[in-house]
């Protein structure tokens, strides 16, 4: 989506949310909210946390769900590398950075504010505190963001039930130790909140609060229970370049830089569980839209795992391989460029022969895998192609059991347990000849190019 059709869907989305709740606003005032949503939704670095993510978090129904999903990713510190001098206005006074890490200012810093109070009281955060990016910095610092940029215009009521949504949008956390779910502990805040700032809502006001917060919070992770798992690992692929900057560049990012943003995706897969991915509280959702959420998420979650375990072991084949060329060889020096980029030029996966599959799929998650890595995802990234030659080949060659013992000795590899040439040593020797084979013939190509 470009920059002008993103700033009018969130200027009409404005005006919508505004009319339904009753509020007469200057254009100009919305004029100056929209531009200040759309510049870091649209900055460089933005592949999946984009104006098209906040309009789909939305929904087109309940106006305090459209406002706090505009908002709510508006601060993005890992993705952007900074804050957008737009939004630290609206920040400064609250927060500080102190050794690379940024902390609410203490007591005596603050100003008096009541906006900030409160939000204080929805996230259950207190002065000092230091923010951390996996632990609802983001959310905090773009629920601050929206209260202050809305507060001459709703009333204290709609901006804590906007704060309360965006915190809801903080990812995969699990139950207290006495077992209280997050949305049972933002009812409790709710409550407290509605105390200390004189709200006047009802008990069933505050679980409709939290009900529309947990609306949010799902529509947020709904791609995990998308039924088709290529289009799911394309939005895991769009997360990639977000919180890896190199890999924005296809032609130059190293073998170890494309192996660590694989690395770190196939372990936070392996951390998650389905229960941490979507929220239930008091009949919202109902039990059996739930339980097919949750159902799928577990399914692609699996996929995910073996998909990226299969990726990892063969793109450490040719990390280790890379290593007797130099420390940080790009990618594109080994296996030649993106097809896109370069449809004339050397192609790493034209030398990787047809086979026979020696080991056939055991279940259905093997065979969808399978068919995902020789098919490929829904579609190609900026920095990859969509389907996996040298995973696939490897798993025809030796199956997806030996996949997964290989995966665990790559990462021994990874950690410097055992050597390059060791792990090479313990690989299929099939796999590693045609591999070798590969990078030689596309390395002869060059040659070739070069002598003309």
């Amino acid at each position: 989506m470009d920059c002008d059709k993103a700033y009018q869907q969130c200027l009409d989305r404005l005006k919508w949310a505004t009319h339904q709740l009753e509020i007469e606003v200057e254009d100009d005032a919305l004029l100056s909210i929209a531009d200040l949503i759309v510049q870091p939704m649209t900055g460089p670095w933005r592949y999946f946390h984009t104006p098209e993510h906040i309009f789909d978090v939305g929904g087109t129904e309940d106006p305090i769900e459209v406002l706090a999903a505009l908002f709510h990713d508006v601060v993005y510190v890992q993705v952007d590398r900074s804050i957008n001098f737009n939004l630290s206005y609206y920040i400064a006074s609250f927060v500080k950075e102190v050794q690379g890490q940024l902390r609410i200012r203490d007591a005596g810093e603050l100003p008096d504010d009541r906006m900030f109070e409160m939000v204080l009281s929805v996230f259950g955060f207190a002065p000092a505190r230091v923010l951390s990016p996996m632990a609802g910095q983001n959310e905090f610092l773009s629920a601050l963001v929206a209260v202050k940029a809305l507060e001459s215009i709703l009333k204290l009521r709609h901006l804590t039930e906007i704060a309360a949504c965006i915190e809801a949008t903080i990812p995969f956390r699990k139950p207290s130790p006495e077992g209280r779910t997050v949305s049972e502990e933002l009812f409790d805040r709710i409550k407290t909140t509605n105390a200390q700032f004189d709200l006047h809502l009802s008990e069933e006001e505050i679980v409709n609060i939290v009900k529309r917060a947990v609306q949010v919070s799902n529509r947020d992770v709904i791609g995990f229970a998308h039924p088709n798992s290529a289009i799911f690992l394309d939005n895991t692929w769009n997360l990639l370049p977000e919180t890896n900057h190199n890999l924005v560049n296809s032609n130059s990012y190293t073998v170890r830089e494309y192996r660590s943003s694989l690395q770190k995706m196939e372990g936070f897969m392996n951390f998650l569980t389905p229960q941490v991915v979507f929220r239930q509280f008091r009949g919202e959702p109902d039990d059996a839209t739930y339980q097919k959420w949750m159902t799928r998420a577990k399914e692609n979650i699996e996929v995910a795992r073996l998909y990226l375990g299969s990726k990892l072991f063969a793109i450490a084949c040719v990390e280790a391989l890379s290593l007797r060329v130099g420390l940080d060889i790009p990618v594109s020096t080994m296996m030649g460029e993106l097809p896109s980029q370069s449809p004339e030029g050397a192609h790493f996966e034209d030398y990787i022969p047809e086979i026979l599959n020696a080991y056939p799929p055991k279940n259905d998650l093997e065979k969808e895998v399978l068919t995902l890595l020789e098919e490929g995802r829904n579609q190609s990234s900026i920095h990859d192609i969509k389907h996996s030659p040298i995973a696939t080949f490897m798993v025809k060659v030796v199956g997806f059991d030996e996949i997964r013992i290989q995966l665990d000795r790559a990462k021994k590899f990874f950690d410097r347990e055992i050597s390059p040439e060791d792990f090479l040593a313990g690989c299929n020797k099939k796999v590693t000849e045609v591999i070798t084979n590969a990078v030689v013939k596309v390395f002869d190509c060059r040659k070739s190019a070069l002598q003309r």
